[in-house]
């Protein structure tokens, strides 16, 4: 049976790290994949221009627009495809953003105004230009859900794993304090003169079998991974709370195999053959 342990949750850096055990390569890179990939976010996609005299151009700001992370209500919304209009564009899709500025200065995203409070720039100091005395910058800007198999700006964050290590001191060393001091994770300590593992950092040995190259005699200490248990480093933009991306993403794992199994249990349809 898969196990999940929270290792550590950080709300103000939005960041979280957990341990998948008793899985396959192949479940993990799916969580992976679908996390990047399936779980729609926010993003502007259409930005129309109402007055721009600032240096840059048009397709510049716009393309600096697109790629502010925006809060997401998943609840509120639908992909555009799976919106009752078809796509075309209506409060349940989509949504306005607005920015009026005039006057010397730099813009930032604390600038745009939204329709809905709930979807807003992430980050308040994001600059977008900057403008001279009596120069102006005006737009509305419309943001709809996407996923960031489509583009980059509809990704939700940095998701990655790696294998758990597995170190065994077989013997102790002749130079323990070599081995304590050259570790760059301090996966060793040193206990009344033996050498021990450091279980608070023992997770963090990403496998570069220094202690194994510098350990007298040969073998005393052996460094491997096993196959079946994970570490999960999650890093969101800001769109949405790490929690709430690998929550998603399992949702969107389970409602693509109960789709895949009702496709494999039709009936096959039977076809006459041709007469020639």
């Amino acid at each position: 049976m898969m196990k999940i342990e929270l290792l550590k949750l950080d709300k103000k850096q939005k960041k979280l790290s957990f341990t998948l055990k008793n899985a396959t390569p192949a479940f993990a890179n799916a969580i992976r994949r679908n996390a990047i990939e399936e779980v729609p976010v926010m993003a502007i996609e259409d930005v129309e221009f109402r007055n721009n005299s600032s240096v840059l151009y048009d397709e510049i700001i716009a393309h600096r627009l697109g790629l502010i992370p925006l809060t997401t209500d998943l609840k509120s919304y639908n992909l555009p495809d799976k919106c009752k209009c078809g796509g075309k564009g209506c409060a349940q899709c989509q949504l306005k953003l607005i920015l009026k500025v005039r006057g010397q200065g730099t813009v930032y995203s604390s600038d745009i105004k939204s329709t809905d409070p709930k979807v807003k720039p992430a980050y308040p100091n994001i600059p977008i230009t900057k403008l001279l005395k009596g120069q102006k910058l005006e737009f509305e800007a419309t943001a709809i859900l996407g996923k960031g198999k489509e583009h980059a700006k509809w990704c939700p964050g940095l998701v990655y794993y790696r294998n758990i290590p597995v170190i065994n001191i077989n013997k102790q060393c002749k130079n323990p304090e070599v081995i304590v001091e050259q570790c760059p994770q301090n996966v060793f300590e040193l206990k009344n003169n033996k050498l021990i593992l450091n279980k608070d950092n023992l997770l963090k040995c990403h496998l570069c079998n220094a202690c194994v190259d510098i350990c007298e005699p040969k073998g005393a200490i052996t460094v491997d991974k096993t196959d079946k248990d994970f570490i999960f480093y999650v890093e969101s933009w800001g769109q949405l709370e790490p929690k709430e991306i690998i929550t998603e993403a399992l949702k969107i794992i389970k409602d693509t195999s109960d789709e895949f199994i009702k496709e494999i249990k039709k009936k096959p349809v039977k076809k006459k053959a041709s007469k020639k």
